[in-house]
């Protein structure tokens, strides 16, 4: 047998290779379910059978997705790859009026949704989008004789929108080959073994929870525990709880999770020895909660890239996590970078520039981009991050910071990224992010957004202390001209804070 698609072509080597491996276990510890690769291929097969005849879905058209982690989540991607569809996972944390515009910028022909979004996918499917239970794609039998289209390597096979920080989420669109060549990417940071278990708790929405590990161990014929959401006791108890050789091995983190992780009760305790490395998946990192890592015997990686890139771009893999704490690492072997000016020049060593990266697993285009001449967010195959940042002397990146996150200050230019990570570990305090605002003498100020801690440590907490541990810190130019305490900061469904939405709140304090 052979399939056109190569990524359903590789799942189908992998049932016949090693059918009895385990593929995905899926649920939360004790109460998961098993699935080797025979078995997932099997499901690949009748998911494959309803999109195409019970829902007469063609080659192109775009199948949404609205629900938490699932085992079917990544069988109806690979189904997807097989008929030349489109999958289009989508942000359940959107409001209704979010995902209608999502939708109403793809344009899908059908919607698949747990139980949980049973009620959105109702209000959604208002509009006249046809709605289906995604038990439904699975627990009734579906025709195996297909007529399965020619599939090119180039074709698109997944649509993933922005977190929309800044104005409306973007769609970008990644073809089967882009995937394929982010997966060669992951394979080069992780250097994946058969014995690898991946647990997998970010969510699948993302490009992050989805190609950083997730899909490409699958590809590599490695074992993914899944879980429907992160949750850090779940995560604890599945990396120091039961047999060893079944406990997972990797896992990826954000700032957020890495946090939680390093709050929980458990963790003091937790049997830690599973696993050879952690991944992060952020541009910037607190370097108190690597060191608590690194403390414990378990080296953190780090992964940067964008949705429009894969992610898989800058690399630091677990043998230099400790000597180049805190960088971003170094391009993937098939991935080029620049560091450019305003101009788009080229900076010198160790200046700092505008990272660009340009590779065979970024985005073919924005969704919707004019074929000829549009903004299709490449230039000549180049993707500008937005992110500032400089190589050393051995070309390791370092991120520094947002393009439109810097703050000029009186011809100083100020890193949010800089100020923030000098509070990681401030007694009382439970986060902060800096936001520039307008300013008549300096142009722009800093300004330091804090959320106390439920502790009497956060409760005590003052801006006078703040401000004098920062002293101790940072550069004097450097230090926020104004401290404002908020309940929570305003932020998006990966976590990111939406400085705009926090910009308009503080103005009116």
């Amino acid at each position: 047998m052979s399939e056109s698609s190569k990524i359903a072509q590789r799942f189908w080597e992998l049932a016949n290779k090693q059918p009895e491996k385990l593929a995905i276990q899926f649920g939360m510890p004790g109460q998961t379910e098993d699935f080797d690769f025979a078995k997932f291929w099997r499901r690949v097969e009748r998911v494959t059978g309803h999109l195409q005849m019970t829902h007469a879905l063609e080659v192109g058209q775009r199948v949404a997705w609205l629900g938490l982690n699932h085992e079917l989540q990544l069988v109806s991607l690979v189904a997807c790859a097989r008929l030349g569809l489109i999958f289009m996972p989508l942000n359940f944390r959107l409001a209704l009026p979010e995902l209608q515009t999502v939708l109403q910028d793809a344009m899908p022909s059908i919607l698949i949704h747990d139980e949980m979004h049973t009620e959105a996918a109702n209000s959604l499917s208002k509009e006249g989008l046809p709605c289906c239970r995604l038990e439904s794609l699975i627990h009734t039998s579906s025709p195996k004789h297909l007529a399965l289209p020619v599939i090119n390597e180039a074709s698109d096979v997944l649509l993933v929108y922005t977190s929309g920080t800044t104005g409306l989420p973007k769609g970008a669109v990644h073809t089967q080959v882009g995937l394929l060549a982010n997966a060669k990417a992951s394979d080069e940071a992780h250097a994946f073994k058969a014995t690898d278990i991946v647990l997998s708790t970010l969510p699948l929405f993302h490009v992050g929870g989805l190609c950083i590990q997730t899909l490409p161990a699958l590809l590599k014929g490695v074992s993914v525990h899944l879980h429907p959401r992160f949750d850090a006791h779940a995560w604890l108890t599945d990396v120091s709880k039961g047999e060893l050789a079944k406990r997972p091995t990797l896992s990826l983190l954000v700032p957020a999770t890495m946090r939680a992780v390093l709050e929980h009760a458990q963790w003091v305790s937790a049997d830690l020895k599973s696993l050879r490395g952690i991944m992060a998946g952020s541009s910037t990192l607190p370097l108190a909660y690597l060191e608590t890592f690194h403390a414990r015997g378990v080296p953190v990686g780090q992964i940067y890239g964008t949705t429009e890139t894969g992610p898989v771009s800058v690399i630091l893999k677990f043998q230099d996590a400790i000597q180049r704490m805190g960088f971003a690492g170094w391009p993937h072997a098939k991935l080029e970078l620049q560091l450019t000016d305003s101009d788009g020049r080229e900076v010198n060593q160790g200046a700092i520039g505008e990272v660009r990266v340009r590779g065979a697993n970024l985005m073919r285009a924005y969704w919707r981009a004019a074929p000829q001449g549009g903004d299709e967010g490449l230039n000549d195959g180049w993707f500008c991050t937005g992110d500032m940042g400089y190589l050393d002397v051995d070309g390791c990146l370092q991120i520094v910071g947002r393009n439109k996150d810097m703050i000029i200050s009186g011809g100083e230019n100020i890193y949010p990224a800089e100020i923030e990570n000098a509070l990681a570990t401030f007694p009382g305090l439970s986060e902060c992010t800096v936001v520039g605002l307008p300013d008549e003498r300096w142009g722009e100020v800093p300004v330091l957004v804090l959320v106390r801690a439920s502790s009497v440590a956060g409760r005590q907490l003052t801006e006078a202390a703040v401000k004098t541990h920062l002293e101790a810190q940072i550069a004097r130019f450097k230090l926020p001209r104004r401290v404002v305490f908020l309940d929570e900061l305003p932020k998006s469904a990966l976590g990111k804070v939406q400085k705009p939405i926090l910009m308009k709140q503080i103005s009116r304090h």
